[in-house]
């Protein structure tokens, strides 16, 4: 009986651990993910997968109300920038630079603003009316407004 009891606390215990260790990795995941925020006058608070690509492909470029996009990304090495095409624009970094390079060379149109930093991003999204750009969740503040895609 002491041998299957000790058995019975092992497996308990293992599996408190493994409960434990999922749950941190679950928050963590959760904090670093990629989040498209705008600045807190844009009325918009949903946005569709397409929207936000034509945005980000510099194809739309006023808000509903009419008022001018201001688009800021990080550079296109950023980990953050590459996060941010995958999981939320679903295209490769180097498909928005090819987009972009299109509109520069044709004169068409113009390339986004670029920031140097994740705290740069912050700050010029929440001192910039009209703006959108992205942050780690856990990089968000009171200053900006999280919009979500849909």
């Amino acid at each position: 009986m002491v041998v299957r009891l000790t058995d019975y606390l092992c497996y308990l215990l293992s599996l408190l651990l493994l409960i434990s260790v999922l749950a941190v990795a679950s928050t963590s995941q959760a904090s670093d993910s990629v989040e498209v925020i705008v600045h807190p006058s844009v009325l918009v608070r949903n946005l569709s997968r397409n929207s936000l690509r034509a945005i980000f492909g510099m194809r739309l470029r006023v808000w509903e109300d009419g008022s001018p996009i201001r688009v800021f990304v990080l550079p296109d090495d950023a980990p953050l920038h590459q996060l941010f095409a995958k999981e939320k624009l679903n295209i490769f970094p180097y498909q928005l630079r090819s987009a972009w390079d299109r509109l520069i060379f044709s004169g068409t149109g113009q390339a986004p603003f670029l920031v140097n930093s994740e705290e740069e991003m912050r700050v010029r999204i929440a001192n910039t009316p009209g703006a959108i750009g992205y942050l780690k969740r856990v990089d968000i503040d009171d200053s900006v407004q999280i919009l979500h895609v849909e």
